[in-house]
């Protein structure tokens, strides 16, 4: 031991490592370094018997049919009998009593609020389980994040979160090393991939479509490499397994008061003595389990849905259990039986030293049988998935101003932080939750932006005041958060207010805003003018309900604002009469500018979209509202499956025209042109070309959907083109790498086609896109939704769904949202965009990513006239002096403390993907922080940001092509810099910690 403690030390805090070498259960200590699986005392079985791996969870939501203060208290027991602070408790007693238990716990949502009760005592001994591997934290995320509506940037930042709680509390022996994907509703290859990268060994998933688990199960394939990007290579490739069951217990084995089958009565004197039996029915459910599975090593979760809150009656029945199974190996057993955990089971697996099948592919879309395709929730609550794509901008702004300014302010962001987390639960963004609990999240994103406002009014007065100049009159900076529904209340009949928009990109950002006005406004920027253009608000706007504002003018304007900064527009009332725009009703609508040429007929019809530069021509057969009546079934059998939160199940596969007539108005100005498209008094379209704008903007309208006659509807938006798209369409990946669909096909297994229209649905969570040799239409999407291409040439996009029926997976409720006392009215937008194939990647890459990290607007009220206000002010700044590559994007720049931050940047081109954009790039560190400070140190951590990254070493796998998963700290410069000069490779992310002088 002496020599095993000399190699553990420089891996190991004493604390940590102490408990290893005391470990004293007969169980094997890893001694693997710092950076890879180190869990102490993992039994690793017997080489010639069958091992159970035995692991005890909690699957704890982060709100479903409960909010999340409602599921840690317990209450609400109307609604479920559930309360996670009791599970906490009863674990704690449970694990003290006999040191041979294991636990493990995955939402740090939960553990960081019990953490914040307890005492120094109770934390001590948790700290101890922790360092001794009987309690393990796995994936460590603040939330199990959803797979199908997230997008990449947000799965990051609430792993990060979590992981540095851990951190901070518990050191390495807290650090995850297993991502625990159990619930999900499909997963993503993305999810992998980013897991990947942020050190993990490995992956567990609950579900996986009943045809593939078909084959799976035959085939002893449970269990593969999923090599999870088509660009980074080895560095992304991940052990995934298959859970069996899902991750509940094995039938007929609960002992949680929850759901209770018979305990284990070991008492021969009674008539209910029953440890035979239980004993035989165990032993031949792990024989039958392990026919699925490649080694003598299988898996058995015992847990299940806020399971373990009488702790101590689930371990007393499993002691038994394992006592009494392993007792038969006398009698010629080959069971043999064990508490374990992930880590332990993954690493038994590694040590079994055999090859492995891959996979390249995602887990898209979910069927649990025939009619039941989980592919309504990638649309499901659409507003919500709106206000939480515009939340994380705002989060992602906050912290870059906190940082520039040099606010010291981390704190005041934890609370949309920490919101923001909790919407990427798998029942949060994915729209599967009570309405009760959906508010609850809405409200949690908008209590986290008002705790950011005084980051702002923090951050501004820094960053607007000229150095020479000194002010004690406070502006204040507010949000107009309806300024889609053209509201902002507080600047109706101002005299004179100001738009600040900060880019939170690196590359300077040209657009349009539109801001809702009463009067006539001049408007000027720092060089004293700009393009203005005052435009009415349509009426299909003016009819929302609930929208409360008086304006009935749009001022719309042009920016051009610096990478990294911000300009200030002042507005100043003037008397100028309303300018004369061309105006034509139910004619033939051209609108063209220097790039674009789109023909509507007289109808409403969109007939054609020209690029005007490249000479491409798309003809479009149809294009406009479509709705599938929902499938109304009681859920009795698979064929009575209804459309619900989850499933998308259409009563006839022909999706029916919203409206055969449509009225059509065009307004010509400017700066915008603009075909607005009535179908109906509750659903319409308009069609905005801007000057000089390199996309077609559809924003639409729909709602209040009509269910008076009681069907469910699902609202699509589709577009019917003339492009041969042979069967093929392609959607992203949580809003990073782009995977090929195939119309009724899957890559892995046979596909037996059962549902052609939901069967075909994918998550769109940025872009979509069908093509040709030369030709290629791409829709970029404001939010997530559900996607397919269920003809040649044909996208189809849902945008809104109210149903009738529950769907029964446990929401108990139907998805039928409202507002104002009828009907939820959602807006969105797509933006369309046609071009070469070569080259829109282009297009879509940077535009995405302009679109998800928009410039964030905020509004002052001005007493002052503009000149005083530009001799006081800076109208514009920006925190860079130098052009960065245009394929860098900005992930996350966060200050930690006063000289210390955390940046993220990523190549955002894939492989061969643009001619000049898809190589490796390098960039300079110090172009970022000029404004900052000279850079002192850099430290290359893991994506999770929670270790170096010299220290990152994961296990090695072979795959069943004799390649091996092999991935060292094989150059020292990638992690100890000698300079602040970086490569970037492309759909790389990598993460500093930044030390300034």
């Amino acid at each position: 031991m002496a020599k095993q403690s000399t190699m553990l030390k420089e891996f190991c805090d004493d604390e940590c490592l102490n408990s290893i070498i005391e470990g004293s259960d007969g169980s094997i200590p890893l001694t693997n370094v710092k950076g890879s699986l180190l869990k102490p005392t993992c039994n690793l079985g017997d080489a010639t018997k069958l091992n159970v791996h035995l692991v005890p969870h909690s699957h704890d939501d982060v709100g479903f049919v409960k909010t999340l203060d409602e599921y840690y208290y317990g209450s609400r027991t109307d609604l479920q009998h559930a309360g996670v602070q009791y599970i906490l408790d009863s674990i704690v007693l449970a694990l003290d009593e006999n040191p041979h238990r294991r636990f493990i716990y995955v939402e740090m949502a939960f553990f960081y609020r019990w953490w914040l009760q307890q005492t120094d005592e109770i934390r001590n001994k948790v700290k101890d389980f922790v360092n001794s591997g009987r309690l393990e934290f796995i994936s460590g995320g603040w939330c199990m994040n959803d797979e199908g509506t997230t997008h990449y940037n947000s799965i990051i930042d609430q792993h990060s979160l979590g992981l540095q709680f851990l951190n901070d509390q518990f050191g390495e022996c807290g650090r995850p090393k297993i991502g625990w994907q159990i619930d999900p509703f499909g997963h993503s290859r993305e999810q992998a991939s980013l897991l990947a990268q942020m050190g993990f060994d490995g992956l567990f998933v609950g579900r996986a479509d009943y045809q593939d688990l078909q084959k799976r199960n035959t085939t002893k394939s449970m269990e593969m490499i999923w090599k999870a990007s088509a660009n980074l290579g080895r560095q992304s490739w991940l052990f995934t397994g298959i859970l069996p069951r899902r991750y509940s217990t094995p039938a007929t084995f609960s002992f949680d008061f929850i759901a209770p089958d018979d305990p284990i009565i070991d008492d021969v004197n009674l008539p209910d003595y029953n440890v035979p039996e239980r004993v035989q029915t165990f032993i031949e459910t792990a024989q039958n389990e392990s026919m699925e599975y490649a080694t003598n090593h299988i898996i058995m979760t015992f847990g299940g849905d806020f399971q373990y809150q009488n702790a101590l009656a689930n371990y007393k029945n499993l002691d038994k259990l394992i006592k009494y199974v392993n007792d038969q190996q006398i009698n010629g057993s080959n069971v043999n039986v064990f508490y374990s955990t992930p880590s332990c089971y993954l690493y038994a697996l590694n040590k079994v030293n055999r090859s492995w099948i891959t996979k390249t592919d995602d887990f898209f879309p979910h069927a649990h049988h025939p009619h039941g395709f989980w592919t309504g929730y990638f649309t499901s609550r659409p507003a919500l998935k709106r206000f939480e794509r515009y939340s994380n901008n705002i989060l992602q702004v906050i912290r870059q101003l906190n940082t520039f300014s040099n606010s010291q302010l981390r704190n005041q962001i934890f609370s949309l932080s920490e919101a923001m987390a909790i919407a990427q639960h798998h029942d949060a963004v994915s729209g599967t939750e009570k309405q009760h609990v959906a508010n609850d999240y809405a409200q949690r994103l908008s209590t986290g932006i008002d705790s950011a406002l005084n980051v702002i009014n923090t951050a501004y007065p820094k960053l607007l005041t000229k150095d020479n100049q000194s002010t004690t009159a406070e502006i204040q900076q507010f949000l107009c958060q309806l300024t889609n529904i053209s509201e902002c209340l507080p600047i109706e009949n101002a005299k004179q207010f100001t738009v600040i928009l900060w880019n939170p990109i690196i590359h300077p950002v040209v657009g349009y805003l539109r801001v809702p006005v009463t009067r006539s406004y001049t408007v000027r920027d720092s060089s004293g003018q700009t393009r203005f253009q005052l435009i009415p608000i349509s009426n299909s706007t003016k009819t929302i309900p609930g929208r409360m504002s008086n304006a009935t003018y749009q001022m719309i304007f042009k920016y051009n604002l610096p990478a990294l900064g911000f300009n200030t527009y002042f507005f100043e009332a003037n008397e100028e009469e309303e300018e004369k725009l061309e105006i034509t009703k139910n004619e033939i609508c051209i609108l063209q500018n220097q790039n674009f040429r789109i023909e509507i007929d007289e109808q409403g019809n969109l007939k054609r979209i020209i690029n005007l530069q490249k000479n491409i021509n798309i003809t479009f057969l149809n294009q406009g509202f479509y709705w599938y009546q929902s499938y109304s079934g009681n859920n009795s059998q698979f064929d009575f499956q209804a459309s619900g939160a989850y499933i998308f199940r259409p009563l006839t596969q022909d999706a029916k025209p919203i409206s055969i007539k449509r009225s059509l108005k065009c307004i010509k100005s400017e700066l915008v042109q603009t075909a607005i498209i009535i179908f109906n008094e509750w659903i319409s379209q308009e069609i905005n070309l801007y000057d000089e704008g390199e996309d077609i903007e559809i924003e639409w309208t729909v709602g209040p959907v009509p269910v008076e006659d009681n069907i469910g509807k699902e609202i699509i938006l589709r577009y019917d083109t003339d492009i041969k798209s042979q069967s093929k369409y392609y959607t992203d990946a949580n809003g990073r790498e782009v995977l090929q669909r195939i119309r009724n096909y899957r890559p892995t297994y046979n596909y037996t086609i059962t549902e052609p229209v939901s069967g075909n649905y994918y998550p769109v969570n940025s872009r979509i896109w069908i093509n040709e040799t030369n030709r290629q239409f791409t829709i970029l999407t404001d939010r997530s939704e559900g996607g397919a291409s269920l003809i040649d040439g044909s996208v189809e996009l849902m945008i809104h769904r109210r149903l009738l029926y529950d769907d029964n997976l446990g929401v108990g409720e139907a998805l039928n949202e409202s507002a104002f006392g009828q009907g939820l009215v959602i807006r969105g937008k797509h933006f369309l965009n046609i071009d070469l194939p070569q080259t829109s990647a282009l297009y879509h890459r940077i535009h995405s990513q302009e679109l998800f990290m928009s410039p964030l607007v905020t509004f002052a009220l001005i007493n002052s006239s503009y000149m005083n206000y530009s001799s006081l002010y800076h109208q514009t700044w920006s925190a860079l002096s130098d052009i960065l590559p245009s394929n860098i994007h900005l992930l996350t720049l966060d200050q930690l403390n006063e000289k210390q931050y955390l940046i993220r940047l990523e190549h955002y081109f894939e492989l061969n993907e643009d001619e000049k954009y898809s190589y490796p790039t390098k960039i300079d560190l110090q172009s970022i922080f000029k404004s900052v400070g000279i850079i002192d140190k850099v430290l290359e951590l893991t994506l999770d940001a929670n270790l170096e990254l010299s220290q990152m070493n994961r296990l090695h796998w072979l795959t069943d092509n004799d390649e091996l998963l092999l991935q060292t700290n094989n150059s020292t410069n990638q992690h100890s810099l000698v300079d602040t000069n970086i490569i970037l490779n492309p759909m790389q992310i990598r993460t500093f910690r930044i030390t300034i002088v």
